[in-house]
């Protein structure tokens, strides 16, 4: 039995461009992030990987891209579902602000901490630790049962919510994974073993 799970970082956004922290605010994809997704789809095509199954987060970006992947996929009618849980890490105060702004405001160590640490939240917003506990839950109730039933799975997501999930799928640890870099619109193949466990792993990055 095949148990697909591949996660996709959305395509580049307006925000990512202008180097702007993002969290929960909402902008769109940028050119280069609507033909990253087409090329995500292309890629998976190319691999022959097709799904039963799609999750992704509230934010625009995120579904946006999973539309356009799954259009070059030539499959729009996957079922998909979309959660707050897999939202980006909220950055709280920091929001909207561009790094270098938020820089001259607090200073480059603090800024440092809050984007690097596992466990220290911006003012008003998520730790990497805060994330994990909400992503995690959903991940294990409701995306990972349709994996391991044989059901092939895409999610798209963010680079915050999906290092969650990787830092179980590639036991990670509070150390290693805050400094760990997801590219835009790279699909990661992952296919499990019955007990959840990775099998094998592949990076489709062309």
């Amino acid at each position: 039995m095949d148990r697909i799970l591949v996660l996709v970082r959305h395509g580049q956004s307006e925000w990512n461009l202008k180097n702007i922290f993002t969290g929960w605010k909402d902008p769109d994809l940028t050119d280069l992030g609507v033909e990253e997704a087409r090329i995500a789809g292309r890629r998976l095509k190319t691999a022959g990987v097709g799904f039963d199954l799609a999750f992704t987060s509230n934010l625009l970006r995120a579904k946006r891209t999973m539309r356009l992947l799954l259009d070059e996929l030539g499959a729009p009618d996957v079922p998909t579902a979309n959660s707050v849980a897999l939202n980006e890490r909220d950055y709280g105060d920091l929001s909207g602000l561009n790094k270098a702004e938020a820089v001259k405001t607090w200073g480059p160590e603090q800024v440092h901490i809050w984007r690097r640490s596992y466990d220290v939240p911006p003012p008003g917003g998520e730790s990497l630790k805060d994330t994990v506990a909400r992503v995690l839950p959903y991940y294990c109730q409701t995306i990972l049962p349709a994996v391991l039933d044989g059901r092939r799975v895409i999610v798209v997501a963010h680079g915050n919510s999906l290092r969650a999930l990787m830092m179980v799928l590639d036991k990670l640890t509070p150390e290693t994974i805050p400094s760990m870099e997801l590219a835009t619109g790279i699909p990661i193949l992952y296919r499990l073993k019955s007990d959840s466990t990775v099998d094998s792993k592949e990076v489709l990055a062309g």
